[in-house]
């Protein structure tokens, strides 16, 4: 018997995908982060950016007073900008290199341990290599100003040809991005997103032993990829189990084996895996919460 899942990883959530309205960052975000903060299944939570200083330094004390470990997602900062990090424009890119630095400022105010960020638009085969080295330049200079406030950088994988369009993409080409960073930043990673394995048509063990020498965060989420016609399709993050959906509780079983299996859940590191779930207009976003979680009470016994 494994025993319970929270001996052998942190179980944390996406606070602005699960309250959407805070994407921006602004709108209620004292009062949902407090939701999340009051919710003992909840050992990590995952912010983004805060632009109010008051907020921000109202919402720290609150983070620091629950217990969780707290992670940046500096994603929807960059989406919402439409920076890339590696953008053939050396303004463009030095833009989305400041906002990323301006963004480990707030994460370190809010104590968090890491910064998530993506790679810009996939600009084709023919200048992909071009586009890699840029994104390799931003993420070493990002990562040299996040290890001066002890943080590390996570790249996260997105879809190449379906939604975002990124040009980090598949896990082989994640990880020749992360050998090359690796190798100047200790502090750099890969995450792992279930909910975009289907949009890559990579399988998650595959995608798990392709990156495991550089994996460092993981999240849990569905998607729907066969009917463009669904409210949810692309990289919306639905619900699991939702109809049309290719996440329930069987696949996120097969992907917590498949972490299990590359040695990423470890009672001695306890890494963290957040859910990435999102409402869809008219539903609430407490009864999407409470469906991931009994998911992943319902995975677990599987694994």
């Amino acid at each position: 018997m494994l025993g319970n899942w929270s001996d052998y990883m942190k179980v944390g959530i996406v606070h602005c995908m699960a309250y959407p309205q805070t994407l921006r960052g602004e709108g209620p975000i004292i009062e949902t982060l407090e939701r999340i903060a009051s919710d003992e299944f909840f050992d990590a939570i995952e912010v983004t950016w805060i632009k109010d200083p008051g907020v921000r330094k109202e919402a720290a004390s609150l983070l620091k007073s629950s217990g969780m470990t707290v992670c940046f997602a500096g994603q929807p900062p960059l989406l919402l900008s439409k920076l890339s990090l590696n953008d053939f424009e050396e303004e463009g890119r030095r833009k989305a290199v400041g906002l990323c630095k301006e963004l480990v400022d707030m994460a370190s105010e809010l104590e968090a341990i890491r910064i998530a960020v993506l790679s810009g638009p996939d600009p084709g085969d023919g200048v992909r290599g071009e586009a890699k080295s840029l994104l390799i330049d931003s993420l070493i200079e990002l990562c040299e100003y996040a290890g001066e406030k002890g943080l590390e950088v996570c790249l996260e994988a997105f879809d190449r040809d379906i939604a975002k369009r990124s040009l980090i993409g598949p896990s082989r080409e994640a990880v020749e991005v992360a050998k090359a960073v690796r190798s100047r930043c200790s502090n750099f990673g890969l995450m792992i997103d279930l909910s975009h394995l289907p949009l890559l048509g990579e399988s998650p063990i595959e995608a798990a032993s392709i990156v495991k020498g550089y994996l460092i965060a993981a999240h849990m989420g569905n998607c729907v990829l066969k009917d463009p016609s669904h409210p949810a399709y692309g990289d919306e993050h639905p619900r699991f189990g939702i109809e049309g959906g290719e996440v329930g509780a069987r696949e996120l079983a097969d992907f917590l084996s498949s972490l299990m299996a590359i040695g990423f859940l470890e009672r001695s590191i306890r890494p963290v895996v957040s859910f990435e779930v999102k409402p869809l207009p008219g539903e609430s976003s407490e009864v999407v919460i409470a469906n991931a979680k009994r998911t992943l009470l319902q995975a677990w016994r599987m694994v």
